[in-house]
C-alpha cells in the first residue's frame, strides 16, 4: 500500500514569505499561485515581489465555478512546475481539482483553519449545479501561516473547533459500522484521526487566537486530512454529524459554516453515542463555542428535519443515526438538552 504523504508541511508565522525558498528547495522552476478575492488583494502583491528567481504567475479565480470550469481552466493553462493555491476553502479545492486534473504537484496555503479540506485529498465542487465530493490531489505541501490564520474572524477558528472535534463521533460511527459489518476499520487511519483530536484537547483553551491553540488546531486538522488518505474515504472524520450537516445545507434556509453545523451536530451526536460527551461539552463552553451559536438564532425544526434526512444523504453509510431508535434518541436529546434551548429559536 503506497500512500502520498505531503513532502511540505511548515506551520509557523511568516512562514510565507519563505515561499520561494521552499519551491527552490523541492526543485520547482516556476510555479501559478491561484488566489480568491481577498487573499489576491491583501497578499499577491507582496508575496509576488518576495520572489527574485523562480517565475511565478498568479491567477484570480471566481468563488462561483463548477468543475466544467475547472475543467477547462485546468487545460488552458500552460504547464507549472506545481500548482499553489491561497485563501478559503473555495480556492483551495479549486486549486487541488486543478492539480489533479493536470497531475501537478499542489501546495495548500489556507488562510483559516475553519475545516480539514486544506489537507485532505478531496474537494467540495459543484456538479450539474450540485455541491458534489470529487477525488483531487494529496498536497505536495502545506504551508500555515499563523500570523495570516490568527487574524480571521472569531467564527472561522470556531468553526475548525467543531470540524475537528467531529472526529470523536465519526470514529464512534467508524467502529459501529464495523461491528455492522458493513465496513473495515483501518486501525492506522483511526489511530491518526484519534492522536490528533487528543492533542488538541489537552491544549489550553483560554484563548482562541494564541499561537500555540492555532498550531495545534491546524496540526490535527492535518492529520485529520491525512487519515482520510490513508483509509481511501472520509470515515476517520466524518460520521452521522457529517450527515446532519449535509442535510442542513440541502433544506437550511440560512446554512451555517461547515464547522459550525458539525459542531452543534457533534455535540447531539456524542450524547446520543454516550460518548465523551462531557469532554465535547467543555471544549465548546471553554473555547467560546456554545456563546457564539446561541447569537445565531438557529431554527430547531430544521435540525429535527436533518436528523430525519441523515441516512439518507449516504445510504452506503451505516452510522447510529440510520437505526430509529438512535434518531428518536436524537431528537429526544434536541427536546431537552438546556444547552440547545438556549441555541434554537
Amino acid at each position: 500500500m503506497t500512500v502520498p504523504i505531503p513532502s511540505i508541511l511548515k506551520i509557523n508565522n511568516d512562514v510565507i514569505l519563505n515561499l520561494e525558498e521552499l519551491l527552490l528547495k523541492h526543485r520547482f522552476s516556476n510555479a501559478i499561485i491561484l488566489f480568491d478575492e481577498f487573499t489576491y488583494e491583501t497578499f499577491e502583491k507582496g508575496i509576488v515581489g518576495s520572489f527574485h528567481s523562480v517565475p511565478v504567475v498568479t491567477k484570480l479565480l471566481s468563488q462561483e465555478l463548477d468543475i466544467q470550469d475547472l475543467v477547462v481552466k485546468s487545460f488552458e493553462m500552460d504547464r507549472y512546475d506545481v500548482v499553489i493555491a491561497m485563501g478559503g476553502g473555495a480556492v483551495i479545492d479549486y486549486g487541488k481539482y486543478i492539480a489533479f486534473s493536470r497531475r501537478s504537484p499542489f501546495i495548500s496555503i489556507p488562510t483559516s483553519a475553519s475545516n480539514d479540506g486544506f489537507a485532505s485529498s478531496n474537494c467540495s465542487i459543484y456538479v450539474n449545479g450540485k455541491k458534489t465530493t470529487v477525488p483531487a490531489r494529496v498536497p505536495y505541501g502545506i504551508i500555515a501561516d499563523l500570523s495570516i490564520i490568527e487574524q480571521a474572524p472569531k467564527k472561522f477558528i470556531l468553526a475548525g473547533i467543531g470540524d475537528l472535534m467531529s472526529n470523536i463521533t465519526a470514529l464512534y460511527d467508524w467502529e459501529f459500522e464495523e461491528s455492522h459489518h458493513v465496513d473495515n476499520v483501518n486501525p492506522f487511519a483511526l489511530m491518526l484521526s484519534k492522536k490528533g483530536v487528543n492533542s488538541f484537547i489537552r491544549t489550553p483553551m483560554e484563548n482562541i487566537r494564541n499561537p500555540i491553540l492555532l498550531k495545534e488546531l491546524v496540526s490535527s486538522l492535518t492529520m485529520s486530512g491525512i487519515a482520510t488518505i490513508i483509509s481511501g474515504n472520509s470515515a476517520p472524520i466524518s460520521g452521522s454529524e457529517h450527515l446532519i450537516s449535509h442535510a442542513l445545507d440541502k433544506i437550511s434556509m440560512n446554512p451555517q459554516m461547515h464547522g459550525i453545523q458539525v459542531g452543534i451536530a457533534t455535540y447531539i451526536m456524542a450524547n446520543v453515542q454516550n460518548h465523551r460527551k462531557e469532554r465535547m461539552y467543555k471544549v465548546f463552553d471553554r473555547t467560546g463555542f456554545f456563546d457564539y451559536v446561541k447569537g445565531l438564532e438557529l431554527n430547531k425544526d430544521e435540525y429535527i428535519e436533518a436528523i430525519k434526512l441523515a441516512p439518507t444523504i449516504k445510504p452506503n453509510r451505516f452510522t447510529y443515526l440510520h437505526l430509529e431508535k438512535y434518531r428518536e434518541k436524537a431528537l429526544e436529546f434536541l427536546d431537552t438538552d438546556p444547552i440547545l434551548q438556549d441555541i434554537f429559536t
